[in-house]
């Protein structure tokens, strides 16, 4: 038996990824598989009358390995892949697909289920259980199990191949950003590149064992180049290499994926009842409908479209008259954007950054959490990780109770996708009594130290790590006996609140005063530099908003209607973009090939959460504002309502009883500067 396949001897059984081998996977998963359908087995073929207990609660406790060696392989092709883990992916997607269809359509199991779902109200159930059974009957109803067996084969192969597509395009957008490479020999090229950004560029490229300075489409890399670079034919040249990931004709091109999924995912709504796959995915999220999604995208976009416009002509007019710039293109974007944040604020990011050493920003966040929550984050040796870049905690309370394991992963590498996201290696629940305590990881793409400088982190970054921290955070508190109802497993619409909460912070003296620390010299940050953050935090929200919400359209465009006859992808974008488009159209550019949230990651018709989040984030975080900003009786319920209790109750009534009142959208349209 593999080592995967029983519990770890290790510091809080954590994962000893130094002893895992890739081809232990293959046969791990294959020995976790045949268990669990044992499991679902004794459970389906039961004698005994259905009950809650030997139904729905032991279906959530069941396949608890498969589980966890799911999340440790899922976990390391993100950060820490390569052909090998690739190639195991597609084999073992499939087989997973399978597993998943056969518990849904396993008729007798349903049928237990359903047995205990029709006298649900007889039950004297609590909150979190009631939940629990409403959710178990809805995953096999929503899942298939009442088709006939024709239609249920139909979903069978669906779902397999959906597996396989979305696992197939991220590896072309991961095999993209790797092997687009700007070699600059001519140091005058590098013109307006921050000092940092320029070792950091030579760093890269002697790693290549290459001569002069590498720009690659790595955000540390490619961002800072688009914001500062004077030369803007190289602008423009790293800009279409940016947009044209899968989108170029050849072996990794993700059109005919794209094309391939948006319609599977609607025959998989038709089969199942609903009209087109965001129809299927809403019914089970705050805004419950296209309709309301669609009102909510339009209500914001009146309030944001003229502010945009008006920003847009200013930076048109800036460029103009700074550079003679007749058309603004979108590579011009960020450098002027930045020339004009500059030049009204008096400021830019690189004054910004000597006070923000990624430690200290690290070690500020977990001061936050400390002054809300009474947490503290204990860095370990003893937890073994991944890839040496990676740290470890050891998370506990007041009374030095274990409260979870927190992993750190800040660096890109050849092997990581780019962004930042949070995950877990092992979730929280109770079982026979043992309350298992979970293991949260946070991985990011930040500038990585240089021979002469630590890590400096821009303040987009610095939000970032406070956003995916906030993620972290509702891992980390969770609090409910039963694992699918665990931490960041709530609606996609309210996940988004405890990460963009916690990206207030960054912006208040009161916060900042506690860790952001010149890096040579500790003084700490002035406070004319934090009142211009403050200050430039509404700078182009307008235009923010409106980028925002372009991605939201463009999801909906997809997976809001039936789409099995778009044939050309940049027409049905264009499309999309009708309403939000300010800069001219790029043709040899797409976003839906690279666009990896809906495509790859679980926000297919839910990209619009972002900003449904943002409502409900500035909303709270105003409640701590009237109250202080580490007020201990708001950040109990904070932590009591929001980050502990999961999915166990309606997002909706579990923020008022946080909050004592619905949310309203007032407070974003405030903060964004959008209304007085």
């Amino acid at each position: 038996m593999s080592l995967l396949n029983k519990r770890f001897k290790t510091p809080y059984n954590t994962a000893p990824f130094s002893k895992i081998k890739t081809e232990h996977f293959l046969p791990a998963f294959i020995k976790a598989i045949e268990d669990a359908k044992i499991e679902i087995s004794e459970i389906a073929d039961s004698k005994e009358k259905p009950t809650f207990t030997n139904t729905i609660e032991a279906l959530d406790y069941a396949g608890e390995q498969l589980d966890r060696i799911s999340s440790l392989f899922f976990n390391l092709n993100a950060a820490e892949t390569n052909e090998s883990v690739q190639k195991i992916a597609q084999e073992v997607s499939p087989l997973l697909t399978e597993f998943s269809n056969d518990v849904a359509l396993n008729k007798p199991l349903f049928e237990r289920v359903k047995l205990v779902y029709s006298s649900g109200k007889s039950l004297a159930l609590s909150e979190e259980q009631k939940t629990l059974l409403e959710k178990k009957y809805k995953g096999f109803s929503r899942n298939g199990a009442n088709l006939n067996k024709q239609d249920k084969n139909t979903l069978r192969s669906i779902d397999k191949e959906l597996s396989k597509l979305k696992l197939s395009f991220g590896e072309n957008i991961l095999a993209e950003t790797n092997r687009y490479e700007l070699l600059i020999t001519d140091i005058s090229e590098l013109n307006g590149l921050p000092e940092g950004t320029i070792e950091a560029a030579k760093q890269i490229a002697e790693e290549k064992n290459k001569k002069g300075w590498l720009i690659n489409l790595d955000y540390p890399s490619y961002i800072p180049f688009m914001t500062y670079s004077k030369n803007r034919a190289l602008r423009k040249e790293l800009a279409l290499a940016f947009g044209r990931k899968g989108f170029q004709n050849d072996a990794l091109d993700n059109q005919e994926i794209v094309l391939k999924l948006t319609q599977l995912r609607f025959k998989r709504a038709q089969l199942l009842g609903y009209q087109t796959h965001a129809h299927f995915v809403l019914e089970e999220r705050m805004a419950k409908t296209p309709e309301n999604v669609s009102n909510f995208l339009k209500e914001l976009l009146k309030k944001a479209l003229p502010a945009a416009k008006n920003e847009f002509q200013e930076l048109e007019a800036f460029a103009k008259k700074r550079d003679g710039i007749d058309r603004l293109e979108k590579w011009d974007s960020a450098y002027y954007s930045e020339k004009l944040k500059q030049e009204r604020f008096n400021f830019d990011d690189e004054q910004l950054k000597p006070y923000f050493k990624l430690e200290n920003v690290i070690e500020g966040a977990f001061i936050v959490a400390h002054k809300l929550f009474g947490i503290d984050f204990i860095k370990t040796q003893n937890i073994d990780t991944y890839h040496k870049d990676v740290m470890t905690y050891k998370v506990v309370d007041l009374e030095r109770n274990l409260v979870a394991v927190f992993y750190a992963d800040f660096f890109p590498r050849e092997g990581k996708r780019n962004g930042a996201w949070m995950t877990s290696f092992k979730p929280q629940y109770i079982k026979n009594g043992i309350q298992e305590r979970p293991h949260v990881s946070i991985v990011c793409n930040f500038t990585k130290p240089t021979t002469t400088k630590p890590s400096l982190l821009t303040f987009n970054e610095v939000t970032t790590l406070f956003h995916e921290f906030g993620h972290a955070l509702h891992g980390i508190l969770a609090n409910t006996t039963y694992p699918s109802l665990s931490g960041t497993n709530v609606a996609w619409d309210f996940v988004e609140l405890p990460s963009q909460i916690m990206e207030n912070w960054c912006y208040e003296k009161e916060a900042l005063a506690l860790f952001a620390k010149h890096y040579k010299t500790g003084s700490l940050i002035p406070m004319h530099l934090i009142d211009k953050i403050k200050s430039a935090s509404t700078f182009q929200q307008g235009m923010q908003t409106l980028r925002q919400l372009s991605f939201g359209l463009l999801d909906m465009s997809w997976h809001g209607i039936d789409p099995c006859s778009i044939s050309n992808i940049k027409q049905q974008e264009k499309e999309a973009f009708k309403l939000t488009q300010l800069f001219p159209e790029v043709e040899q550019n797409c976003m839906s090939t690279a666009f990896s949230h809906i495509f790859q990651g679980g926000y297919s018709s839910g990209y619009y959460s972002y900003k449904w989040a943002e409502v409900l984030d500035a909303d709270a975080f105003e409640y701590f504002k009237e109250n202080g900003l580490f007020d201990q009786k708001i950040a109990h319920n904070f932590k009591e309502y929001i980050l502990s209790k999961g999915g166990t109750e309606d997002p909706l009534e579990l923020y008022i009883k946080f909050r004592g009142q619905k949310p309203k959208s007032d407070a974003l349209l405030r903060r964004s500067g959008l209304i007085n």
